[in-house]
This record gives structure tokens, C-alpha cells and sequence, in this order.
């Protein structure tokens, strides 16, 4: 058999492509609404001939794109070229040069023909829509996050027009609205997406984008009646994973968690649901839970890294921290130097009391992400100032306070919300050294260098309340009052100064004024609280219990409330079990708050377990070294347990701690009740009598 030459070749091939089938594909347009007919052919048409070269430039083009040879491309257009000399009115050919031109990857004359075609005959939806997918592409080439303006801006008139010539077409209006929301233009997005949703009421793809430009316009009910609205058997996990996400901005972390179970159920094997899951369990603090879901992720996934980071996070938040630093060890097996696994060890070595080792890895977290001459990014800042302030923090429970507020002033060079930030942690700071006119410059300071802040504002008036300008701090925060919905906060710190004050009807009437500014139920719950606690210091404690039980029906996990029940009741001796069960819980949902280990320390006390009483006592003090009352307790401990001479030297650190405290700080009678123990401690011991009492281990009281 004889071998063919090319031009043989392409003969053969060219008549794969029936005449029928050319005939049907490039017969003139007939007229319709959409646009004039176009002129009859001239009498010069050669439509065989045109089907010839038609049939060439497709067996060069598809030469040319499997070979990867460009002077086939060459050879296609020319061939085109000459089809088109032979039928120059077919509107078909037309556009199938400029087609041929876009998959050829000559774009810019792929354009030009398209435009052309376009100025010609401004209905060309095939024109359109070509010229509509290169100004995609063009767009999905461009640098993540800085699309061309313009090619955004050429793409949206594209498919505006072929929405307008197509209006029935659900990916046109699904394209368009991604296009509107690329542009920010979320009010047109919506029209889209609600067309298309309503051509086709069953499009997942509708309602998500639909849902997702609700979120994006903090419209978060919308979004979820949107998906809601969408039949069950229609969802997928996708959905239902979406659904999810939404709940969780809207910080309903009970319907998230379902969502999220039922995305799981549609699609077991996708590890990112199941994280989903994880992370919206641990975010409602359901540790328990959220670990066998880290811990099958783990088992499916022995390389995710994240996983045990997370389970050593839960492990760490329940207080068992060798545990934690065993599974982070798996971490940094799987991952070199990782920023998340060296802060959550640090994290971890702050709860065992190791301060030094949590101070040296944050020390260089923070060196590592510390830069000169470019600009920070967004999450660069946020890192940065998450570092210091825990740096900080490790100064601060080390009594570092002059190295705890350099590390806080490095925030305020990030940007006005770290600054405002971390002047309120130089304040706290000042303010737990007992050093009130550094607390005050320091709150004058934040002042005068955001002006318009006004918790900054009400923060300089509580101190200067504190520094015995009472005056002047109740004028400063009712200067912040405007008759609008923010006074709300307004009055909630005028109701804290006034009971620090002890005066406490005007801060009952505070506290009236912030909840008829009150919307939603969830923000009454901080309103319950404070009342409890006006209650509590004018020692109605019947009262008092009534607003902290409101407050924990909105939030049973609210750990400020169940402390400070907890502890009124202990320290009035009535309730003592339930005390310890509130307290319990406080401290397992927050296991390093000295204040917390106190509380359940003294409610331990009270019931007799002197020896859990002395233990969550020594924790408490690693962690509030400074706190007089917790040094009053502990002395009482001792004293019950028969080392009297220990109790006096805590007593004394009481006495003294408590002359360097603002007397807002404490409770009328505690100074003189500490005094009291001190001196009986020292006459007992000057008689002798220092261990006429039960042995360290009794739970008699």
C-alpha cells in the first residue's frame, strides 16, 4: 500500500465532515426578534467550496492542538479564512473564526473578530458568549484577589447582554451574579441569584450563592431561611456544611453543631466536614465530644497535624497537660517548626506554672513575626499582637509588670484596634500592681490618642472613680450618653462604678436604663449578672441568687456567673454542695483562672475537704500571687490543718496586700478580718499553741 502525502490526508479527513452536516451547521440565520435577517447571499457563494476549507481548517486545528505544531493554527486560519471568501455572510463561519481563534489561544485576534462580529450584529449571542468566557478566563488568570477592573467590568456587559438574549438560562444568571459579586455590587448579585433560583427552585447552586451574599451583607436570618427554604431531600452536604458556617457567625453554636452532624451523615468521608464538626463542638466547649471527632480524623488522617493539635488543645483545657504535650508531640512529628504547635506548647507550660519555658517560646513567636520595611498584612498583625499578649500575660503572672507593659506598647504600633487593646491591659495591668496613678496616666494616654474611642473613654472614668475623682469619672461617662442605642454600654459602666462606689440605687437605676436599650434576650444575660452582683454587696442574697440563676438560664456555661454564685454561696455556708458543683464546673470550662480555683478552694473549705481546699488554694495563688483574699484563705486552711506559724505568714502577706489594694477591690470587714486572724495567730504562738488541731488530711470541720 502506498503511503498518502498531507494534502492526501487532509482530502481524506475533510470528508469526515458531511456536506449535510456543514450545510446544517452554516446555513444563514433566519430572522427572528432577536435581531435583523441577515443579506441574502450574493450569487458569487460557493458553499461546496466553503465546506471544503471548513473541513481543512478543522483537521489542521485539531493537528495543531494535538501536535502542539503552531503553523498548523496557521495553516487552520487560512483555510477558515477561505471558507469564509466562499460564504462570507454565514453568520456560523463568523463566528467560528473568532472561536477557532480563542481555542488556538490567539486571544487578542479572538477579541477583535468577536467585537467585530458584535458591531455588526449586536445580538449575536454567540459572539457574546465567546467573548463573555475570554474575559473569564482573563479573569480567573489574573492574581489571586486583584482581578483587572476592567476586564471585570468588559465580562459583566458580556453576560448582561446574554442574560438580556437568554433570559432563561440558569448558568447565565448564576454567572452573572458571581460576576456582580466580584464587583461588590451585592444588590444585583441578589437579582441574579433569585432568578435563578426562581427559573430553577431546586438549584443547590442558586441558593448557596443566594445565602452567601445574604452572609456577606451581614444578613444572616436571610441566609438561613434561604437554605432552609430548600426541601431536605434536596440537600446535599454542601448545604447543610454552608448552613453550618451561618449558624456559626450567628454564634448559634447549637444549630451549627446539627448542621454540621447532618453534613457528615450526607458525605462520611470528607474530612473537612468532620473538621467543621470538630471545631463548632470545641467552640461550644462540648470537649468531650469535639475530641472522639479530632480523634477519628486522626485515625483516618495520621498525617493531619491539626488534629492532634486540637486534641492536645482539649486535653490541655481539661487539665490534663502531660497529656497535652504527649499528643502535641505527635504534631511536631508530622510538622517542622510550626508557629500553631510551638504556641500551643507555650500555652501549655503557662498552665503548669513554667512560665520561663512559656515566656522563651513566645519570646520567639514574637522575633519571628516581627518585620521592618514591608507593611504588616491583616493576619500578620493579628498573630503578632496574639503573641504579646500572651507574652505579656506570662510577665503578668510573674509580676513582670514593667516587662509586661513594654510588651503591651509594641501592640499599639499595630494599628488602632491592638492599640486600643492593649491599653486597656496596660491599665488592668497598673491596676493589679496596685499602681493607680500609672493605671490612670496610662488610661489619660489611651485618651488623647484615640479620641473617639469611647470604651477608652469609659475606661479613664472608672479609674478616675478609682483614684478618688469620683467626681470627674461619673462626668466623663455620662458625657458618653448620646440617646442612642449604644448608651447601652454607657450605662452598664456607670452601673459597675456605682457599685464599686456602693451606691447602689444608682447603679440599680443604671442598670434599668441599659436593659430598655436591650435587644436581643442573649445580651440581658451581663445585665442579670450585674444586678446579682449589686445585690450580693448590699448582702441580699435572695436577690442576688434570683439574677444569677436568670443569668445562667440564657448561658448555663457562663463561668463568671457560676462563679460568683457559687462562691456566695460558699462563702455564706448555705448551699455548699451545689456550690462545689458550680464551682467544679467553672474551673473545668476555665482551669486557669486563679479567681475560679479560689472560689471552689474556699467552697471546699467550707465543706471540710481541707485537702482540695489547700490544693485548687496553692493553684489559685501561682496564678493571682497578689489577690489578699486568696491569702486569707489559705491561711485559714492552714490554721484548720494544724500549721499555725504557716497561716500567720500568709495572713501576713493578707494584711499587707490588702493595705496596697483599692478599697473598691475588696469587701467592707476583710482588712479587719485579716488583721484579727493575724493577731490571734500571734498570741497563739507566743503561748506556744501551734498545732492544737485536726491533721492536713480531715474533712472534719
Amino acid at each position: 500500500m502506498s503511503k498518502l502525502s498531507a494534502p492526501q490526508i487532509l482530502a481524506l479527513a475533510a470528508l469526515a465532515i458531511s456536506p449535510a452536516a456543514f450545510a446544517q451547521a452554516t446555513a444563514p440565520a433566519q430572522p427572528s426578534a432577536a435581531g435583523p435577517a441577515p443579506a441574502a447571499a450574493p450569487a458569487t457563494t460557493d458553499r461546496s467550496a466553503a465546506y471544503y476549507h471548513f473541513a481543512l481548517a478543522h483537521t489542521y486545528e485539531d493537528m495543531a492542538v494535538g501536535y502542539g505544531l503552531p503553523e498548523y493554527g496557521t495553516q487552520a486560519i487560512e483555510e477558515y479564512k477561505l471558507a469564509l471568501q466562499a460564504d462570507p455572510t454565514s453568520k456560523e463561519l463568523n463566528t467560528g473564526l473568532a472561536e477557532m481563534y480563542f481555542r488556538l489561544g490567539r486571544i487578542r485576534d479572538a477579541v477583535m473578530e468577536a467585537q467585530d462580529l458584535v458591531k455588526r450584529d449586536p445580538n449575536n449571542l454567540a459572539a457574546h458568549k465567546l467573548l463573555g468566557r475570554i474575559y473569564l478566563r482573563s479573569l480567573s488568570d489574573a492574581q489571586e484577589g486583584s482581578p483587572s477592573d476592567q476586564m471585570l467590568k468588559q465580562a459583566i456587559e458580556q453576560y448582561e447582554k446574554i442574560v438580556q438574549l437568554e433570559p432563561n438560562d440558569v448558568e447565565d444568571h448564576l454567572l452573572l451574579g458571581r460576576l456582580y459579586s466580584l464587583d461588590h455590587n451585592q444588590t444585583k448579585a441578589k437579582v441574579e441569584f433569585e432568578a435563578a433560583r426562581k427559573l430553577e427552585p431546586s438549584s443547590e447552586d442558586a441558593a448557596l450563592n443566594l445565602a452567601r451574599v445574604y452572609a456577606e451583607d451581614g444578613q444572616l436570618a436571610e441566609a438561613i431561611q434561604t437554605l432552609q427554604a430548600m426541601p431536605e431531600e434536596d440537600r446535599t452536604a454542601k448545604t447543610e456544611t454552608a448552613l453550618g458556617g451561618i449558624y456559626e457567625q450567628q454564634h448559634d453554636e447549637k444549630n451549627a453543631i446539627a448542621a454540621y452532624r447532618r453534613a457528615v451523615a450526607l458525605d462520611p468521608d470528607s474530612l473537612d466536614t468532620e473538621r467543621s464538626l470538630a471545631q463548632a463542638l470545641l467552640t461550644a466547649n462540648q470537649l468531650s465530644e469535639a475530641q472522639k471527632v479530632y480523634q477519628d480524623i486522626a485515625t483516618t488522617d495520621p498525617q493531619d497535624a491539626m488534629a492532634y493539635i486540637r486534641i492536645s488543645e482539649i486535653q490541655r483545657n481539661q487539665g490534663k497537660y502531660d497529656e497535652a504535650l504527649a499528643t502535641l508531640n505527635k504534631a511536631k512529628s508530622l510538622v517542622h517548626d510550626s508557629v500553631e504547635v510551638n504556641y500551643n506548647e507555650a500555652l501549655i507550660y503557662d498552665s503548669l506554672g513554667r512560665f520561663d519555658e512559656a515566656a522563651t517560646i513566645l519570646q520567639k513567636l514574637v522575633s519571628d513575626a516581627t518585620h521592618t520595611g514591608q507593611p504588616y498584612t491583616s493576619g500578620e498583625k493579628s498573630n503578632l499582637s496574639l503573641f504579646l499578649d500572651r507574652l505579656a500575660n506570662v510577665y503578668r503572672e510573674q509580676n513582670k509588670t514593667a516587662e509586661a507593659v513594654a510588651t503591651y506598647r509594641e501592640m499599639i504600633d499595630l494599628g488602632p484596634d491592638s492599640g486600643a487593646r492593649a491599653y486597656q491591659f496596660i491599665v488592668d495591668t497598673y491596676r493589679d500592681a496596685r499602681e493607680s496613678n500609672k493605671a490612670l496616666e496610662a488610661a489619660k494616654e489611651a485618651v488623647a490618642k484615640y479620641p473617639l474611642n469611647v470604651d477608652l473613654k469609659l475606661l479613664l472614668a472608672g479609674q478616675l472613680a478609682d483614684n478618688n475623682q469620683v467626681d470627674a469619672g461619673i462626668k466623663l461617662a455620662k458625657e458618653q450618653l448620646h440617646g442612642s442605642s449604644a448608651d447601652r454600654e454607657t450605662y452598664l459602666s456607670l452601673a459597675q462604678m456605682y457599685t464599686r462606689l456602693h451606691r447602689y440605687q444608682d447603679a440599680s437605676e443604671a442598670l434599668d436604663a441599659a436593659e430598655k436599650l436591650t435587644v436581643r434576650p442573649d445580651d440581658r444575660l451581663y445585665i442579670y449578672f450585674l444586678r446579682g452582683a449589686n445585690y450580693d454587696r448590699q448582702k441580699d442574697d435572695s436577690a442576688a441568687e434570683v439574677q444569677f440563676r436568670k443569668a445562667l438560664a440564657i448561658d448555663p456555661n457562663n463561668t463568671m456567673t457560676l462563679n460568683y454564685l457559687g462562691y456566695m454561696f460558699a462563702d455564706r455556708g448555705v448551699k455548699l454542695d451545689e456550690s462545689v458543683t458550680l464551682l467544679k464546673k467553672a474551673v473545668e470550662l476555665d482551669p486557669q483562672n486563679g479567681a475560679y480555683l479560689d472560689s471552689l478552694g474556699w467552697a471546699y473549705f467550707k465543706q471540710g475537704n481541707y485537702q482540695m481546699a489547700e490544693e485548687n488554694l496553692q493553684k489559685a495563688i501561682q496564678r493571682l500571687p497578689s489577690d489578699p483574699s486568696l491569702h486569707d484563705h489559705l491561711g485559714q486552711i492552714y490554721e484548720k490543718t494544724g500549721r499555725l506559724r504557716q497561716a500567720a505568714a500568709q495572713w501576713e502577706i493578707a494584711v499587707k496586700e490588702y493595705h496596697e489594694s483599692n478599697p473598691a477591690d475588696y469587701e467592707a470587714g476583710d482588712l479587719s478580718r485579716a488583721e484579727k486572724h493575724l493577731e490571734n495567730a500571734h498570741l497563739r504562738l507566743a503561748k506556744g499553741d501551734s498545732a492544737s488541731v485536726p491533721a492536713p488530711n480531715s474533712t472534719k470541720q
